[in-house]
């Protein structure tokens, strides 16, 4: 029942602002156009449908895909990585008030405290069915970050996130890079799992983003890569499939962001591991990698 003397639309704002507040990202509603306030731009989060997309860009070129599929039979690749950096195009995230890309920064903010922050967390349904919170693992300043969607069944269980049969792969797939999962650093746009694994919910995606962000932001890697639609989705702002854009770079918080497709699909298409090869590759030369001549199989 509305406060008495308070319209109900005003309470309504106001239980989104503390709510955000609790998240500790009070002060992202404030958009910054002139002749809006705080609380219609509040509003317009609270109702808003989503965002335009912004990847209207053709894909940029890439170095040619090896033939083979398979992950552990793939050729050295060393070319010319600071050459081939130079001519990375960067495609701009697309800016508005919203949450993804307007979140008040926390001071002296590091990884520690936003696992405190997140606690034993109830914020939204998926924590009823979880075993464990799946905050993320690797190296705190890691030069590459590697999002993906959420915790499957193994995850949920150890607590640690990609260790399943999708986990394994992204494994080998880090190795061929010539690196070691303590090398990088690997998180996912919510925490808990969903049950059955089906795809997260937009306010779940809105509830667990911040802390996602977050993290970002204490890492500061040079590269992001997005392993899915979903994490794709979430940190570009798009309801646009990962085919329309995989492959291609975006400029992403002061970092180079890449989306590819997720282990988890490769092991139902591994046809598709080719592409997601060609991908990986223009990562290593933003970092000045070459591929391990014997990858893990």
């Amino acid at each position: 029942m509305a406060s008495e003397g308070v319209p109900p639309e005003k309470e309504r704002v106001a239980a989104w602002l503390e709510y955000f507040n609790d998240l500790r990202i009070g002060g992202f509603y404030r958009y910054r156009a002139s002749g809006r306030s705080s609380i219609a731009a509040a509003k317009r989060f609270a109702t808003a449908a989503p965002r335009p997309d912004p990847v209207n860009s053709p894909p940029v070129n890439s170095p040619p895909a090896q033939s083979n599929s398979r992950f552990s039979a793939m050729k050295s690749y060393s070319p010319g990585a600071a050459a081939y950096a130079s001519k990375v195009t960067v495609l701009p995230v697309a800016h508005g008030p919203s949450l993804f890309e307007a979140f008040e920064r926390v001071p002296d903010d590091t990884l520690e405290r936003i696992r405190a922050d997140i606690g034993d967390c109830t914020r939204c349904r998926l924590c009823e069915a979880r075993n464990n919170i799946v905050f993320g693992v690797g190296n705190p300043k890691a030069e590459l970050v590697f999002v993906g969607e959420g915790p499957g069944h193994d995850e949920d269980v150890q607590g640690e996130p990609f260790v399943g049969r999708a986990g394994k792969l992204l494994t080998d797939m880090i190795r061929a890079m010539s690196l070691e999962r303590s090398d990088v650093y690997i998180c996912n746009v919510v925490k808990c799992r969903p049950p059955e694994n089906r795809t997260p919910e937009r306010d779940e995606i809105a509830t667990c983003s911040p802390f996602l962000l977050r993290q970002l932001e204490v890492i500061r890697p040079k590269v992001v890569v997005c392993l899915g639609n979903v994490a794709a989705q979430s940190l570009l702002g798009t309801n646009k499939s990962i085919s329309h854009f995989r492959g291609q770079w975006f400029d992403f918080r002061g970092s180079r962001l890449l989306a590819t497709y997720h282990p988890a699909y490769l092991l139902r298409n591994p046809a598709a591991k080719s592409d997601v090869w060609t991908d990986l590759k223009k990562v290593m030369a933003v970092l000045g990698l070459k591929a391990a001549r014997h990858p893990k199989r």
